[in-house]
Order: structure tokens, then C-alpha cells, then sequence
């Protein structure tokens, strides 16, 4: 249960992140909007980890994490935001946050063949529902 409700957080977080996405998007591109965007994280992930002293533990970190890490950082954090925020400044940032929402799809699948996580009937056809209940939302907002 611990695990659904910070991911339930997550998504409100991110739900609300879109709606200042875009104001602060008003004159600024969107690499420009990212590099201040991650300027204000690197800020508060670094006071986060002197605070708790959780920098030691990066020097321990084996390479194949690093490696890792690093991949999951640029797919994230810098092609996947660039997107998003290519996206947001372009569109609504309600059409961009449905769009954006296909994603569950790609990691159910990549996580059943990548990782061996196995994935019931049940949970693959609730994902397609969601995915198609996305785009049906999508669909009307891009029809106004």
C-alpha cells in the first residue's frame, strides 16, 4: 500500500507540474525552460542530500548503476522533459499531460521483456484501457 500511495503522490505532483510548466513556458523556449528547471533541482536535490547526508553513498555506487542511471537521466530527464516541454509550450497543458500519460503502456511492456516483471491478464487490459481512455480524451481535446 506504501508503494501505491507515493505513486498516487507522484502523479498529483506531476499533475499539478504541467499547469506551472506552462507559465513559466510564456517566455522562455523550452531548452531554456529545462536548463532553469534543473538548475532549481540540482539546487534542492543537493541541499536534500548534504541535509541528510546522503552524497557519501554516491561514491559507493558500483558503475553499471552509474550507467544506468545516466540512461535513465537522459531519457527522463533531458530528451523526455525537451519533449515535454516542446510539447507544453506548443499545445494546452492538458492535451500535453494526456499524451504524456501513453507512457504506463511503454513501461508495462519494456518491464515484462527488459526485466522479467510479470504482468497478469487482468493488469496488461487495464493498461490498454487507460491508454485508450487517454487518447479518447486526447482525441476531443484535439478536435476543438
Amino acid at each position: 500500500m506504501k508503494t501505491l500511495g507515493l505513486a498516487l503522490l507522484g502523479a498529483l505532483l506531476w499533475g499539478v507540474a504541467p499547469i506551472f510548466g506552462r507559465l513559466g513556458l510564456r517566455h522562455a523556449d523550452p531548452l531554456e525552460g529545462l536548463v532553469a528547471r534543473t538548475v532549481v533541482t540540482v539546487f534542492l536535490v543537493g541541499l536534500w542530500s548534504l541535509w541528510g547526508g546522503r552524497y557519501r553513498v554516491l561514491a559507493s555506487l558500483p558503475g553499471g548503476d552509474w550507467l544506468f542511471l545516466g540512461l535513465e537521466a537522459f531519457f527522463a530527464t533531458f530528451a523526455g522533459d525537451l519533449a515535454y516541454y516542446a510539447a507544453l509550450k506548443s499545445g494546452g497543458a492538458g492535451l500535453t499531460a494526456v499524451g504524456l500519460a501513453v507512457s504506463p503502456l511503454v513501461t508495462v511492456l519494456l518491464g515484462s521483456w527488459f526485466l522479467g516483471e510479470s504482468s497478469s491478464l487482468r493488469q496488461l487490459a487495464g493498461t490498454v484501457l487507460i491508454v485508450l481512455g487517454l487518447l479518447l480524451v486526447a482525441e476531443s481535446q484535439v478536435g476543438r
